[in-house]
């Protein structure tokens, strides 16, 4: 007989008081490392909530952005330094140690796109963001605090590329130099060597824009969605040059976000059709659909722990406890096919 269905599914809990749509969401461990993981939520509304997981609430509310939409959210390493961006054109570094909750920096921003920024970290007194630059198909590169130029990274003459919609700084463990990943408007992604100033390789993932992707450096792995029914991934060979590997159907068209858990066993995409969707990302096995939120699923993040939380347009915070991180995820997982809808209790 088959399976019957499973019952609807129920998150681990639901954080609310945004008051607008969500559309970042941050995990970070909090001020020297307190136990409990915080989260970081940006909204419409141009508030950047610091919500406690203990409590379930809010414990500050950072209004820095002119009521504009906060797109983008990320802790640097020591922990207690918050980068936002907003469609208000403003990227603000914000203090948060000791309860602070100040904006120390700001860096303008010269473009109006949907393109988040990205950070590699060097050391405690330097680090270098990529962001989108004046021309609207250009990146930025600055060296932060000082805010000094790197460089300016357009396309050649012949690609149209269209402007940058999701960007990823790394390095390779086998080379110091700097190098950015970058989804494009043209539905390619592109390998950029900073230092060279140059594409090292580009590859056409998707016929509509990139709407979201992450990159596994280590497995030289990545993994991107767009307005399309379909994900791509894509790796990187040792000459530098991208190719994709194979694309999932998917049931409905629109992934906003993509991440990858930590511990590089599964990833989650946030879907305009109001779903959550969970995969295997070794095999790109089909492990969860969850059906919560009423709206579009805007952003997805992961703690280190491995819990996993979804911001949507219902203004609504989901947090889900998904195969623990410590489990064997190369042994047969209990994992719905695509289209069947579960909870965080039939999947752990």
């Amino acid at each position: 007989m088959a399976a019957s269905p499973l019952p609807p599914p129920d998150p681990q809990f639901v954080l609310r008081g945004t008051q607008s749509a969500v559309h970042a969401l941050h995990f970070f461990g909090g001020a020297q490392g307190q136990g409990c993981p915080l989260l970081l939520s940006g909204s419409l509304s141009g508030l950047v909530h610091i919500w406690s997981l203990q409590t379930r609430r809010a414990v500050a509310t950072l209004d820095g952005h002119g009521g504009q939409c906060v797109t983008w959210l990320q802790t640097l390493p020591q922990g207690h330094q918050l980068l936002s961006q907003g469609r208000d054109l403003k990227l603000h570094l914000w203090d948060l140690a000791e309860g602070r909750n100040a904006v120390v920096d700001s860096v303008a921003l010269e473009s109006m796109g949907f393109c988040r920024s990205s950070v590699l970290a060097g050391t405690q007194e330097r680090w270098m963001l990529a962001m989108p630059g004046r021309g609207s198909d250009e990146v930025q590169i600055l060296e932060m605090p000082s805010k000094t130029s790197v460089c300016t990274l357009k396309p050649e003459a012949d690609a149209k590329p269209g402007m940058p919609m999701c960007l990823e700084l790394w390095q390779a463990d086998s080379n110091p130099r700097p190098l950015l990943l970058a989804g494009y408007e043209d539905g390619s992604v592109a390998l950029w060597d900073v230092s060279e100033r140059k594409v090292c390789s580009r590859v056409a993932c998707h016929t509509e824009p990139v709407m979201g992707f992450d990159f596994d450096s280590q497995k030289a792995r990545g993994v991107s969605g767009s307005a399309e029914k379909a994900l791509a991934v894509w790796s990187l060979d040792e000459q530098q040059a991208l190719q994709v590997c194979r694309t999932h159907e998917l049931t409905n068209p629109g992934i906003a976000d993509v991440k990858i858990r930590p511990d590089r066993k599964i990833l989650a995409t946030a879907g305009w059709d109001h779903r959550v969707r969970v995969f295997h990302w070794r095999t790109m096995k089909p492990l969860a659909v969850l059906r919560f939120h009423s709206a579009t699923v805007h952003c997805v993040a992961f703690a280190a722990d491995g819990l996993l939380a979804a911001g949507s347009g219902d203004q609504r915070i989901s947090i889900w406890s998904l195969y623990p991180t410590h489990s064997d995820m190369s042994a047969p997982l209990l994992g719905p096919a695509e289209g069947r809808e579960v909870g965080a209790h039939a999947v752990a």
